[in-house]
């Protein structure tokens, strides 16, 4: 099983949204590096859903339910989506600042990338994330 972090704003689709659909498709991506790692989720992948904007924080998971295809909105064959259901909220959202306070966060992408928005979570960051939303 493969872990993600999918960043959102939540202003335009947030976590309470998908907790009202409880299954959309999650387009707008148009970086490389980003649709590279949207290509490789997988069905049954854990996302951490992340707020943007003023808020910086992870607030809840969502699994992928359907793997990468084309855009039908784009017409572009490069821009891809993936299709995801809801997870669970976090108990507490885990924010920016707090992951960037830990060492073991110093290779994490969120930390040293932290515009792109579609990364991969290794399963020990995943874990201690967890962790730190309880």
């Amino acid at each position: 099983m493969g872990y993600w972090l999918f960043k959102s704003d939540p202003e335009t689709y947030g976590y309470p949204h998908l907790e009202k659909d409880k299954r959309t498709t999650w387009d707008g991506v148009s970086n490389n590096l980003a649709l590279k790692h949207l290509r490789g989720c997988k069905k049954g992948d854990q996302v951490f859903i992340y707020h943007s904007g003023d808020e910086k924080a992870i607030v809840g998971t969502a699994e992928i339910m359907k793997e990468a295809y084309s855009d039908p909105k784009s017409g572009d064959d490069k821009l891809v989506v993936v299709d995801i259901k809801i997870g669970q909220r976090l108990k507490k959202p885990v924010s920016l600042a707090a992951i960037k306070s830990r060492n073991e966060f110093a290779d994490f992408l969120l930390v040293r990338m932290s515009r792109l928005s579609v990364m991969p979570v290794t399963e020990a960051h995943w874990k201690t994330i967890m962790k730190m939303s309880d």
